[in-house]
């Protein structure tokens, strides 16, 4: 197989994924866009997290917001807790990796500020530990999954479930449903 054919074998299962996970997922993702566009407007943050290529996504999600994403507006409060790495070395070595999101989380949010976690696998310890704080604090949260959606599924407010395996097919429906998220945000901002 060349590299045109397997390019032609990927975009087909993309394409076919995307249908699914829309069909599927479109009254969660309803909720989740809403949930995260009244949380900007009423002046909370969101905050973005996740391990490894969701990490980088988690990371662009936030500066579509804080920076823009279509048009020249105002920053939007949104932090990837993924950034600092001063702090994600410090927690880790000093309370464990589990507690890298967490921590930062409960010293940075508040009630009515939105946490958005991306996982393939919904099975990292620092991902569930992070869900479980937000609930602790009165933080909403929407959880981009992949797989069957694993524990992260039972703590989130909101999920939305790419049922794949593949993980690269994940993570790119993951950062296709966050541009769509941060375009509802710009569409539906009452800050200019």
């Amino acid at each position: 197989m060349d590299g045109s054919e397997l390019l032609l074998i990927k975009s087909a299962t993309l394409l076919r994924l995307i249908e699914k996970v829309t069909k599927e997922n479109i009254d969660q993702y309803a909720i989740s866009a809403r949930l995260i566009s009244d949380a900007i407007n009423n002046g909370n943050t969101i905050f973005w997290c996740g391990n490894g290529g969701s990490a980088a996504e988690s990371s662009h999600l936030a500066v579509e917001l804080i920076g823009r994403f279509k048009e020249n507006r105002l920053p939007l409060p949104s932090i990837s807790l993924n950034s600092d790495t001063s702090a994600i070395t410090c927690i880790a070595n000093d309370f464990g990796y589990e507690e890298i999101f967490a921590r930062q989380l409960e010293g940075l949010g508040r009630a009515g500020d939105v946490l958005v976690v991306l996982s393939t696998s919904g099975q990292s310890p620092n991902i569930i530990k992070v869900l479980q704080k937000a609930n602790e604090l009165g933080i909403k949260s929407v959880a981009l999954l992949g797989k069957d959606g694993g524990p992260a599924k039972d703590f989130a407010d909101n999920f939305i479930i790419v049922d794949s395996y593949e993980t690269a097919r994940i993570q790119e429906i993951h950062l296709l449903l966050g541009h769509t998220f941060c375009e509802f945000v710009e569409n539906n901002l009452q800050i200019k």
